[in-house]
């Protein structure tokens, strides 16, 4: 039975966000009518599809404020999309300011007749960075336990909310998901070759640049690497941290080895001609862009944090190592990357744990999801 879904999500590079773009895609593919509202169109919301709709929240700026109220201008879009479009439930991902947007949203339309029940998808650091300061935490966990139904992408990030927060409601652990058919491209030689001319090994970092992704370890593991084993370091993203990485780059002598090449947005690409990823992180409550690499066939080499050790095998489908351990990190990168054996066998058991993971495996849990909220 098709349903009209409003989707409210951060329109940037971010797990969240892209996550919330490709289940709405998936949904829309599967015949719902799918509403985003968010402030601009979201990165992954590309090409044409008859059930796909999005929303812009314009936030008038006018003298008296120094920050306009987006939270404000958000919930009412929200309410004249769910009017003018039959909507029958809102999903909002990442808890700020969406899901307090959403009560607000909520609480009018029962005043004009329209019971309209809204989900929140907790992603991370709604909950574990934001959510924790005091300046927000009443008025997130408010929110939260308004919700009608809450979800988390990992077991962990579901500890981590009831270790912070006062959430009387039961929290479903929904995790990430990914296409794995999408990530199914054949390596692009000529695309290889300009990267790593000589048959190196190739090594990606993708992730937002912030602090708690850990950069400096990316490349003081790649240094280690690449001084036993001839390697690339690939950077993909942009952030805080990059002007750093770069000039670290620069002290160690790495420049015609590392390369950063900005954001990008076809990601299949790049991870079709990578052989490892590191994923460093102080704390991931899931790991999306590992999730995407192992569906690729690429192993990771990531840390004990959050949700990883949920996708991540260690001696399997990659390594975990304490965060900071560049030694270990590094240990365990050769030790894939010095046989094309074993290589091989971590990129196949990498390929067979994301399609665990699959949008197709996943999404029919959010459909249930909404049925159950929506009494249908």
């Amino acid at each position: 039975m098709s349903m009209n879904i409003g989707i409210v999500c951060y329109p940037t590079f971010g797990g969240s966000g892209v996550l919330a773009t490709e289940l709405g895609k998936a949904l829309a593919d599967k015949g719902h009518g799918i509403h985003f509202i968010t402030y601009q169109q979201p990165v992954r919301l590309t090409g044409f599809s008859a059930n796909l709709f999005f929303h812009e929240v314009r936030v008038p700026t006018y003298p008296l404020f120094d920050f306009p109220p987006y939270e404000t201008a958000l919930a009412s879009t929200m309410v004249d999309v769910v009017k003018n479009n039959n909507v029958d439930l809102l999903h909002v991902h990442y808890a700020i300011p969406h899901a307090s947007a959403a009560y607000m949203a909520k609480q009018i339309l029962k005043e004009q007749g329209l019971d309209i029940p809204f989900i929140t998808t907790l992603h991370g650091t709604d909950i574990t960075l934001v959510g924790k300061d005091k300046t927000y935490a009443p008025v997130v966990t408010f929110s939260i336990n308004q919700s009608d139904a809450i979800t988390a992408v990992s077991d962990n990030l579901r500890a981590e909310t009831h270790a912070n927060f006062a959430i009387q409601k039961e929290i479903s652990v929904i995790h990430n998901f990914v296409d794995t058919k999408r990530f199914e491209k054949k390596p692009i030689d000529a695309f290889r070759k300009v990267i790593a001319p000589n048959g190196e090994r190739i090594i990606l970092h993708a992730s937002n640049f912030r602090k708690i992704k850990r950069i400096a370890d990316v490349i003081y593991t790649f240094n280690k690497i690449q001084k036993e084993i001839p390697s690339k370091l690939l950077l993909v993203g942009d952030g805080p941290e990059r002007p750093m990485a770069e000039e670290l780059c620069r002290e160690l002598g790495l420049c015609e080895d590392a390369r950063f090449v900005g954001k990008q947005q076809e990601m299949e690409e790049i991870y079709a001609i990578a052989d490892l990823f590191l994923l460093p992180s102080e704390y991931e409550s899931f790991g999306l862009a590992a999730l995407e690499a192992m569906a690729a066939g690429t192993p990771v080499i990531a840390t004990n944090a959050g949700g990883l050790p949920e996708i991540i095998e260690h001696g399997v489908n990659g390594y975990l190592s304490e965060i900071g351990d560049v030694e270990n990190m590094s240990r365990n990168a050769k030790g894939i990357l010095s046989n094309d054996l074993i290589l091989q066998n971590f990129s196949k058991e990498a390929r067979k744990t994301a399609e665990k993971f699959d949008i197709h495996n996943i999404v029919p849990q959010y459909e249930s999801l909404y049925s159950k909220v929506l009494g249908k």
